[in-house]
C-alpha cells in the first residue's frame, strides 16, 4: 500500500567515459548557475556521446553540438563543450536524427576531442533537465560509460 504513494527517480546515465563533475565547476555561467536548469557536466575521455535516458530524440542543433532527448515530460540536453556553437558544426559528426527512438546508451554524436582541444574549447560536457524536474542525487567522479550520473524526481 505504501508503495502508492512512492515517488519514482529518472536515472540519467553518463553520455561517455569521464570525469563527472558538479555544475556549478563548470567555467559557464549559464551551466554554473543553472540558468540552463539542473544538472552535473563531464570532461569527456572518448569521442562517443550517447543517450543518457531512454527517450525521444526530439532535438539535435544543426551544429550537432547538443542535443535533447525526452522520456515522456523530461528533458535532458547534453550540450558537448564550452562556447561550441561558434565551430558551426566542425569536429561534430551525427549518428543518430530527430525523432529516433533510443535507449540509454546509444550513440547520438561523435566529436573530434583532440580537434576541439586544438581550437581551445573546454570539453566539459554538461548534462541538463532542461524541464524542471529536481535533481535529488548527483554522482562525481571518473566514471565509465553507462553508470548513474544523477537522479531525477518525477
Amino acid at each position: 500500500m505504501f508503495g502508492l504513494f512512492e515517488k519514482k527517480k529518472l536515472e540519467v546515465f553518463t553520455p561517455c567515459e569521464g570525469e563527472v563533475i558538479l555544475l556549478k565547476d563548470v567555467n559557464d555561467e549559464v551551466f554554473s548557475k543553472k540558468m540552463a536548469g539542473e544538472g552535473v557536466a563531464i570532461v569527456p575521455k572518448d569521442s562517443m556521446i550517447c543517450a543518457p535516458i531512454d527517450g525521444i530524440i526530439t532535438k539535435i542543433f544543426p551544429t550537432n553540438h547538443a542535443f535533447m532527448i525526452t522520456d515522456r515530460n523530461t528533458e535532458v540536453i547534453v550540450h558537448i563543450g564550452l562556447d561550441t556553437v561558434a565551430l558551426e558544426g566542425e569536429g561534430f559528426y551525427r549518428l543518430a536524427s530527430e525523432e529516433q527512438s533510443v535507449k540509454a546508451g546509444d550513440p547520438i554524436i561523435e566529436v573530434d576531442l583532440e580537434f576541439l582541444k586544438s581550437k581551445g574549447i573546454d570539453t566539459t560536457t554538461p548534462v541538463i533537465v532542461s524541464s524542471g524536474e529536481k535533481v535529488v542525487n548527483e554522482f562525481t567522479g571518473n566514471l565509465e560509460k553507462n553508470q548513474v550520473i544523477m537522479e531525477i524526481n518525477l
